[in-house]
């Protein structure tokens, strides 16, 4: 038994990870909700991903947790050692989105604490009882109708998201995996067994290098596929190497990206279209309706020095039109970047209007229609 979207147009969604909760200090963008989803809604957003940290609401939400950093060099979270606490937070932010008429998809990147609790996860049945607690919150608060969907691990399975099922150095994309397959299947059945009616999912990174056909991922309601022209080929010219503690890699990109894309913008520009066609295709081979939350040109990028936004947006509208040009997407963010932290992608509020306007009025996939 499947949960079907049940949608009357496609979503404009956007991803706010675990900056929801962790960027609350003065000036990080998040500190007043009530004012960051008002100014999401003016943009036309009707839908946020966030992490709902499922294995820190399992071990004890009402704690204040000690959280290390992811990097120090990105925007999304915090960049230094940070404290939180879940609960009552996640419960009262998702009162804040239902309020407004936006959905949410709850989604973790296992943030490290000091006591690295989400190495206690052993296999695909403990994966799927951390999940069952934190949704068992959002329920006792009256709040399900509120969510979208489930995506039960960002990325699943590399090993910066996944450190319990894959160790760093690993192969650690290879979701076809026999070992991953059943942890995935053992997790879907057991939280669908209690909530029927929610769309469950781990969010991919998938692409052509994946033979991905129609009788993959039967068990998912949708796919949440993240998309980039960068990476891979753009990257290696650019030298980027998805530092984490390290400058180099910003300094590389302001030396180089921009230039790169500019010096022939129609290759980039066809590569991230060819991207986003081969996953609708596989999208209707399968049956899975697509939410995208994290694309669609460059994977890394922030308000810094010599980093100019406008190439940026140039690639994002054309990924946003060209997959609302396919019927395929139930949900479609416009950027990766789409939160207050981004101060010059977030105050061009008419390249939002215009993009979320379009993402509305687009084909929604027939198996995500209401009825």
């Amino acid at each position: 038994m499947h949960a079907p979207l049940k949608l009357s147009r496609p979503l404009a969604i956007t991803m706010w990870d675990f900056s929801w909760l962790e960027r609350r200090w003065p000036g990080a963008g998040y500190e007043d909700w009530d004012l960051a989803l008002d100014e999401l809604a003016a943009r036309g957003y009707d839908a946020v991903r966030i992490d709902a940290y499922p294995h820190l609401v399992a071990a004890d939400g009402h704690k204040t947790w000690e959280l290390l950093p992811e990097w120090s060099v990105q925007d999304w979270g915090s960049p230094a050692r940070c404290r939180v606490r879940v609960l009552p937070a996640l419960t009262e932010f998702i009162g804040k989105c239902a309020a407004r008429n936006i959905k949410v998809g709850l989604s973790t990147w296992f943030r490290q604490d000091l006591d690295n609790v989400r190495m206690n996860l052993a296999d695909g049945a403990a994966h799927a009882d951390i999940w069952l607690k934190t949704l068992a919150v959002v329920r006792d608060a009256g709040l399900l109708d509120a969510l979208l969907y489930v995506d039960l691990c960002n990325e699943w399975p590399f090993a910066c998201w996944a450190p319990f099922f894959n160790r760093p150095g690993d192969n650690d994309h290879d979701w076809r995996a026999a070992r991953c397959q059943t942890w995935m299947q053992t997790s879907v059945a057991k939280i669908r067994a209690e909530y029927p009616t929610l769309p469950l999912t781990y969010s991919l990174c998938l692409g052509p290098e994946d033979p991905f056909g129609a009788g993959d991922l039967p068990f998912f309601d949708l796919l949440d596929p993240h998309i980039w022209m960068a990476g891979g080929e753009f990257y290696r010219k650019v030298d980027y190497n998805f530092e984490r503690f390290d400058g180099k890699g910003y300094e590389n990109v302001a030396k180089h990206a921009e230039p790169l894309y500019r010096s022939n913008p129609r290759y980039w520009q066809a590569h991230l279209q060819n991207l986003i066609h081969w996953h609708a295709d596989r999208s209707r081979a399968s049956g899975h309706p697509l939410i995208t939350t994290e694309c669609w040109g460059i994977v890394d990028y922030k308000d810094w020095p010599l980093l100019d936004w406008g190439w940026v947006k140039e690639l994002c509208a054309l990924g946003t039109e060209t997959a609302a040009a396919t019927g395929r997407w139930a949900a479609i963010a416009t950027s990766n970047f789409c939160g207050p932290q981004f101060r010059g992608m977030w105050r061009d509020v008419a390249w939002h209007r215009r993009l979320t306007d379009l993402i509305h009025r687009a084909e929604l996939p027939a198996e995500a229609r209401a009825g």
